[in-house]
């Protein structure tokens, strides 16, 4: 495999040189057996509408998976935020104003959960997975009491745009996940920030007695989880034309899925937003292509996990 690698000089990134290679033969596999249906250009934008949601959710989750920590809450915040919006728009749905008064309104929950987030785990001391959990459980009793459990809809068509609408033949919401993703790029690359996540990961206790202050930086780290949900619960309500409490809870394994096959190493300190991007193709290559075929979606979740194994497998008898 290594040599086979080196051979077609892909990148030195050795998880990105992995993906490319399962890509590569994904695509030709399916190519082989679907002919052109495949690669329609039908096909292509319907992939790249889908995966922007996912995408968003994978990043919420890799920005605390880099500093060690974890955040189940992603789903749960994501409908709160949803939910918000949905109640502040449908009062008014003509009304440009209380738009604007909406997204303001779920951007003020998101930073509030992550806030409280952060809190328990830098503060507080609880271990992230417990604390996310908690909060995951607190914020799904609260959507469904805000809710009723029904689903809200009926949104303006300056809303409706974002998820269905494209810029230059471009899907909307690919166009705002390629945005925010380039964003955290930056973040973790060219600011003090970024170098604190990496260095939490790698070991936080040093992190700390070096004189950075780590509890600083987790409050913003899950704050900036919770902004994503945010972006992602727009995505959501724009592509639905609605807000329920139970909307994509099937999407929180599948973002530690796409994180992890994307380089992101569960213990901190390590990972690469270009890798979660690949991640993200490869699962929704694989999905596309054997829905094209009407093979079930249960034997797509079991192949996303054979793809984990094999990937896992791979890094492990290189090293």
């Amino acid at each position: 495999m290594e040599q086979i690698m080196n051979s077609l000089r892909l990148p030195t990134d050795k998880n990105i040189r992995y993906l490319l290679v399962i890509l590569c033969g994904i695509l030709v596999t399916l190519g082989a057996i679907s002919g052109q249906v495949f690669f329609s250009l039908d096909n292509l934008q319907s992939m790249s509408s889908q995966m922007p949601l996912l995408g968003l959710l994978a990043l919420a989750m890799a920005v605390c998976m880099l500093t060690g920590g974890i955040n189940l809450s992603i789903i749960a915040t994501t409908n709160a935020c949803g939910l918000v919006m949905a109640s502040i728009i449908t009062m008014a749905p003509d009304n440009g104003t209380m738009l604007v008064i909406a997204l303001l309104g779920g951007l003020v929950v998101a930073v509030v959960i992550g806030l409280l987030n952060g809190a328990l785990i830098a503060y507080v001391g609880v271990s992230p997975i417990l604390a996310t959990l908690g909060m995951m459980t607190l914020i799904n009793g609260l959507n469904v009491l805000m809710s009723g459990g029904s689903v809200i809809s009926g949104f303006p068509n300056a809303l409706l745009v974002i998820g269905n609408g494209s810029f230059l033949g471009v899907p909307m919401p690919l166009v705002l996940f390629v945005i925010f993703a380039i964003l955290l790029w930056a973040l973790l690359e060219y600011t003090s920030l970024g170098r604190t996540i990496y260095l939490m990961g790698s070991n936080e206790k040093a992190t700390r007695f070096s004189g950075i202050n780590t509890q600083k930086a987790t409050l913003y780290v899950y704050i900036i989880s919770s902004m994503l949900c945010w972006v992602a619960a727009i995505v959501m309500m724009a592509k639905f034309n609605s807000a329920k409490a139970g909307y994509g809870e099937s999407y929180l394994l599948t973002a530690i899925l796409a994180s992890v096959l994307g380089g992101i190493n569960p213990d901190g300190g390590f990972g690469r937003i270009i890798g979660i991007g690949l991640a993200l193709i490869v699962l929704q290559t694989l999905e596309s292509g054997l829905n094209l075929l009407g093979v079930s979606s249960y034997l797509t979740m079991a192949l996303w996990g054979g793809i984990l194994i094999l990937f896992i497998f791979l890094q492990k008898n290189k090293s």
